[in-house]
């Protein structure tokens, strides 16, 4: 396990921890397998001209141990013995994106065993992918940004505003049926452990996992007028509701669809457009269907906040305790202050896993 204390002293040490390590070395993925989903929410314009804005070194190859469980091949995406992991891909948080999938990579046991589906709504992304990684297993999804623009109300931060952040609200519908189980991350982290822990997280009857901060003052996620108004406060009687983040999610597909999640949390997004009950984005309609609800995972599995606030994006410390997924959920993007040459100390944790290289 990696623990990481709060002490700035410490931090070349724990980083030469986390990339020589001999418990995180790298084990290299397995065929490719092409976009081909075509539904309501897949109108995938086909382009093969790569994009000239980015270019990433090659990551290198990561194989799974010799315990790991055989892959069945004729399954494809339907094989049981896969991790599913899904992340939005564009152009602004590509950098990150591509960091994310190399530290999963380079801290599963199984690499070859994780299924990336990746959520797009910009074309030609699927070719610098696979630049990084030629034998990943992964599958480029359309979302439609039109589906859910017209929803989408003003926030606090317009990065918060746009479509893709509320494309998790549709993975049970994308993912194919056969997919009952996904992990949701963010572009803006890293894992530092192996995925396949968080996989097995327990949901007993719960619809989601992720890790909850009761302690957060719960009432900021929503207007006055919401709490003043026993028609939209309502939905929390009879629960405990507490804060968690919605950028790392254990989410049951197959329980999702059963009860219609997609549009409980459209049905509170058209509220939001009359009636202006929160500030921030996409994460509050998911408090108000499952605050309360959530089946707890530690808080390792979400060390968020590195990014600083949704405005100044300042330096931030960890949460006591170890950690297993480093979040920089905020305004301040790693990527972003490392090429500013004004970094947070933790945001050198971050560039080993950086791919990026300028196109020539």
């Amino acid at each position: 396990m990696l623990w990481i204390m709060r002490f700035s002293g410490l931090f070349s040490a724990l980083l030469a921890i986390i990339v020589l390590s001999p418990s995180l070395q790298s084990f290299p993925p397995a065929e490719a397998i092409r976009s081909s989903h075509l539904d309501a929410y897949l109108r995938f314009p086909s382009s093969d001209a790569p994009p000239r804005r980015f270019s990433f070194r090659r990551a290198p190859l990561f194989r799974n141990a010799a315990d790991c469980a055989a892959a069945d091949a004729d399954s494809g995406v339907c094989s049981p013995s896969l991790v599913h992991v899904a992340i939005t891909l564009d152009f602004e948080y590509l950098r990150g994106s591509i960091a994310a999938v190399h530290s999963i990579l380079q801290h599963s046991s199984c690499p070859e065993s994780v299924f990336f589906h990746f959520l797009v709504s910009e074309t030609d992304l699927e070719s610098l992918v696979r630049s990084s990684f030629p034998e990943l297993k992964f599958k480029v999804y359309y979302f439609d940004p039109e589906i859910v623009r017209p929803m989408i109300s003003t926030s606090v931060r317009q990065a918060l505003e746009q479509p893709l952040n509320y494309a998790r609200n549709y993975l049970a519908d994308m993912l194919e049926p056969c997919v009952r189980r996904v992990i949701y991350l963010d572009s803006d982290l890293i894992v530092v452990d192996d995925i396949a822990k968080l996989w097995k997280t327990n949901l007993g009857s719960k619809t989601i996992g992720a890790p909850e901060y009761c302690h957060a003052n719960f009432t900021k996620y929503f207007t006055p007028a919401f709490w003043s108004d026993e028609r939209f406060s309502g939905a929390f009687r009879g629960r405990s509701p507490c804060y968690f983040n919605t950028g790392v999610m254990v989410m049951d597909l197959e329980r999702w669809r059963s009860v219609g999640y997609t549009e409980v949390i459209e049905k509170w997004m058209e509220v939001q457009k009359s009636d202006r009950i929160y500030e921030l984005g996409s994460l509050p309609p998911f408090l108000l269907v499952f605050a309360g609800e959530v089946a707890p995972i530690e808080h390792r599995w979400n060390q968020h906040g590195l990014g600083g606030d949704n405005v100044r994006g300042s330096c931030r410390d960890l949460h006591p305790g170890p950690v297993s997924l480093l979040h920089w959920s905020g305004s301040g993007k790693p990527w972003f202050r490392l090429d500013s040459r004004k970094p947070c100390p933790l945001d050198t944790l971050w560039a080993p896993y950086d791919l990026y290289g300028h196109s020539r």
